[in-house]
């Protein structure tokens, strides 16, 4: 349930939690709030950013196994860093999916990554989502393509989301695609030319027990 009162300030650090549906807790990311309603939530993750990580128990990554096994092994949780390159994240709370705008470490805007997802409301300090594994990477000039479809097809099979879910997915997922094809935002070159402000704070990762 969304606690009404989580609504950050620009410069505080809103953490987003990838929960299983199981309840389990998997990656956190912290995010730098640029703005926040209560339902829209701007945030911005710089690479070299510590983030809580995933990983298979005793180590190893999940895509380096066979995909029949990848989401039926067991994984724990380890401290991790954001080495990927630095994103502005939008996160809307009545969506299935959140935006990412990719940037190279100099500054040239990459693309988008729909991360599609089950929203699971907010709490005095986190956004949580379940992640659908199923995404949509689209590019600066707006062709796109779907990614980890076979993915999303196994986490049906092991139940890791059900036949439903995953038809909501791709129907979330369709609809940001029409969006792209046709230059509407979030894909109209907002933000595009971001840079943050070199005096906004680095987002922060609290505690565990803060998680």
């Amino acid at each position: 349930m969304t606690d009404v009162s989580a609504v950050w300030a620009p410069g505080s650090t809103a953490l987003v939690r990838f929960r299983r549906l199981d309840g389990t807790l998997g990656q956190v990311h912290p995010l730098s709030v640029l703005s926040d309603d209560g339902r829209a939530l701007v945030g911005w993750l710089p690479a070299d950013t510590p983030i809580v990580g995933t990983r298979l128990a005793g180590g190893g990554d999940p895509r380096e196994v066979p995909l029949a096994e990848r989401f039926t092994r067991p994984r724990e949780r380890f401290p991790h860093v954001w080495h990927t390159s630095a994103n502005l994240r939008l996160i809307e709370e009545d969506r299935w999916s959140s935006t990412w705008w990719f940037f190279s470490r100099d500054w040239e805007f990459q693309g988008w990554y729909v991360n599609l997802e089950i929203p699971m409301g907010r709490t005095a300090s986190t956004v949580d989502r379940v992640d659908g594994a199923l995404d949509v990477w689209i590019e600066p000039d707006r062709s796109w393509a779907w990614k980890d479809e076979d993915e999303a097809q196994e986490c049906v099979r092991v139940g890791r989301l059900s036949v439903e879910q995953l038809g909501l997915l791709r129907a979330e997922g369709e609809r940001v695609i029409a969006l792209a094809e046709t230059g509407r935002f979030p894909f109209d070159g907002t933000w595009t030319d971001f840079r943050p402000d070199p005096e906004w704070p680095a987002p922060a990762l609290p505690a565990p027990g803060d998680w």
